[in-house]
């Protein structure tokens, strides 16, 4: 029979619902149900746990726990797995379990610190498990998880090294035609290959969004929707991903046929200043070793950071935006906007001090934003020069 608590959790649940939906609209109460759903989560997590310890689910018959908790509850039992493996982890992490049972944190945050709770990590996990709570409590999910990857370099630098080189063991490509012709596939690629592979990508079928617009444009005139653009965005990507390869087969060098040189950016620091920098410019922590495959055959840039915060750039003829936009894409990362994580090459270098109103194309009046907050910001009022 469910416990009184859980009664009570029933009825207070219905009070939500019979509250409706308009109740809950605003942020506030948002964040509140996010806190307490966390909360919940917490108890779960821990229950399973603990239900998956007392064994009373062979007296069901099941082989067990997550094979009872699949069948009964009929959750995809990559779920069950993830829940018992979290409750148990709990029982190692105080600190993290106190912050996930009053909705300090979430269940993200959890799972991530689980990943590298592990025998390698013990020691370093129960002094640092404090600092790595407070993280997770200011910052964004992103960068929590950029620092926990950074702290695990830290805590076991070999071990590191080696899951670097089993992510990258784990490649795959799939395509192969049905009966039909139809070509169906898959793709696992390693950060570094799968930044390289993405960047290309994107780059190709924004060239076809363009050339789609602009046909729209042509032929119905006026300011045509998304609607009437002639593929879809994954129709796009398909087509993308076959001329990227149909331009690859063209690439030539003094008359002998080579790859295209591939460019991918990672920022590395200098160790003694700072601690340790080496992600590639999406955000995706790579380790040291993952590098260097690369290094024989790559086109190296320098990009200093001074004091200021500006970035002094390196000439090189891969730059075909300009050094000034490159420096501020390196700068900047990715849009500007508090509520935004658009990645760098998908934004657009934007004045801070419009043109209009005197302000200069240089890379301290430079910033980086998405098209929707560009558009957005043209509807404020024009910044004050100081």
């Amino acid at each position: 029979m469910p416990s009184r608590g859980i009664e009570e959790l029933t009825a207070a649940i219905d009070v939500l619902f019979a509250e409706g939906v308009e109740a809950h609209r605003d942020g506030a109460s948002l964040e509140a149900l996010l806190g307490q759903h966390a909360r919940l989560e917490s108890v779960l997590s821990s229950a399973a746990a603990a239900y998956d310890e007392s064994g009373d689910w062979a007296r069901e018959g099941a082989k067990n726990a997550t094979a009872w908790l699949t069948r009964k509850c009929r959750l995809p039992r990559g779920v069950a797995t993830r829940m018992f493996r979290r409750g148990r982890h709990l029982r190692q992490l105080p600190v993290v379990a106190e912050a996930y049972s009053v909705g300090e944190i979430n269940t993200g945050h959890v799972d991530t610190l689980v990943r590298v709770n592990g025998p390698w990590t013990d020691e370093a996990l129960a002094r640092d498990e404090r600092k790595l709570v407070k993280k997770a409590k200011r910052m964004r999910f992103d960068q929590f998880v950029k620092a926990v990857a950074y702290w695990e370099q830290f805590a076991d630098p070999d071990m590191c090294e080696e899951a670097a080189e089993e992510r990258r063991a784990r490649r795959d490509v799939y395509l192969q035609p049905n009966i039909s012709g139809m070509y169906h596939g898959s793709m696992t690629l390693d950060p570094i290959s799968g930044s390289i592979v993405s960047n290309e990508l994107r780059r190709i079928e924004e060239e076809f969004f363009k050339a789609d617009w602009a046909r729209a444009r042509a032929e119905r005139g006026g300011n045509p929707s998304a609607e009437d653009l002639w593929r879809t965005p994954a129709q796009r990507q398909a087509d993308a991903l076959v001329e990227m390869a149909a331009r690859s087969s063209l690439v030539q060098s003094d008359g002998v046929r080579r790859p295209p040189a591939p460019l991918f950016s990672v920022l590395v620091d200098w160790p003694t200043l700072s601690g340790r920098v080496c992600e590639l410019a999406e955000g995706i922590v790579v380790s040291p070793g993952e590098l260097v495959p690369w290094l024989s055959y790559a086109d190296l840039e320098r990009a200093v950071w001074e004091p200021s915060g500006r970035v002094e750039v390196s000439s090189t003829n891969r730059l075909f935006t300009g050094a000034t936009r490159r420096a501020i894409e390196l700068r900047d990362r990715e849009c500007v906007h508090a509520l935004c994580d658009v990645p760098g090459a998908r934004c657009q270098a934007d004045h801070a001090l419009p043109w209009c109103h005197g302000g200069l194309t240089t890379q301290d009046n430079g910033r980086l934003l998405c098209g929707f907050h560009n558009r957005l910001r043209n509807h404020d009022p024009p910044p004050q020069q100081e």
